[in-house]
């Protein structure tokens, strides 16, 4: 039987190209995506154009020559992919999250953090790029990456990063950031295909998540990547990508 193809999402500041070293350890055939205000693509000021809605309908646009694919998503991404999943479990084959979450159910939680990505996303629109490139660098979220990763590979997350239209990540926080998006941890269990949950072993916040999702999930397995944070696939690629290529393979 011939390889499905294996469709892969980027995170929040990411893109199809930033996904390279995880896409180049994937069997082909592989297809990257920029998602919206990301990437190559145009930047729409219709808030309805950065919805999880409209995220999903790209995919599925993007992907419409493709009868099944399996599905790899990294943190946003990894959202993104939950939902596709959910909308059309009848393409997607199987799935992998990547220091993914499937959204805040507790109601404080989720209005503290709508209005702490409202306030960057203004932020990022008065500042610019080049403040949110730093600051973003130094969330504590991603702290193992300045020990862990090459200058040179910390040079070029930056490059990615100013690379980026300050508008379209700002439109990016407020229509698709994890409080903006509805928690659909209640429909987990509705995701039959097989499953690889993804974290860094030093992301415990993550890696709590993780195990609270494969949980209730029919056939999800949980995956620890040691020495690696919340990005795993950068700080290791070789082991996440043999964790995604065994799940998709399954």
């Amino acid at each position: 039987m011939s390889q499905k193809p294996t469709v892969v999402l980027h995170g929040f500041t990411g893109s199809a190209t930033a996904m390279a070293p995880l896409t180049s350890r994937l069997p082909d055939p592989v297809l990257a995506l920029d998602l919206p205000g990301h990437g190559l693509g145009p930047v729409s000021d219709d808030p309805a154009d950065y919805s999880m809605a409209a995220a999903v309908a790209g995919v599925v646009s993007v992907t419409d020559h493709l009868e099944q694919f399996a599905l790899v998503g990294y943190s946003m991404g990894g959202r993104l992919a939950l939902h596709m999943a959910l909308a059309h479990p009848d393409r997607v084959v199987a799935l992998a999250l990547i220091g993914a979450r499937a959204g805040i159910d507790d109601s404080a939680e989720r209005a503290e953090r709508i209005a702490a990505d409202e306030a960057l996303a203004d932020r990022i629109e008065s500042e610019g790029i080049e403040w949110f490139a730093d600051h973003w660098a130094d969330q504590p979220l991603f702290a193992t990456q300045r020990t862990r990763l090459p200058a040179d590979q910390q040079a070029e997350l930056r490059a990615q990063r100013l690379a980026c239209n300050p508008r379209g990540l700002a439109h990016s926080l407020r229509g698709m950031g994890a409080g903006a998006v509805d928690p659909i941890g209640c429909r987990l269990s509705e995701l039959s295909m097989p499953c690889v949950v993804i974290a860094g072993s030093d992301d415990a916040k993550f890696a709590a998540i993780a195990h609270q999702m494969a949980a209730v999930m029919p056939r999800a397995t949980v995956c620890s990547i040691p020495d690696a944070g919340h990005a795993a696939h950068l700080e290791a690629p070789d082991a996440t990508a043999a964790a995604v290529i065994q799940c998709v393979s399954s």
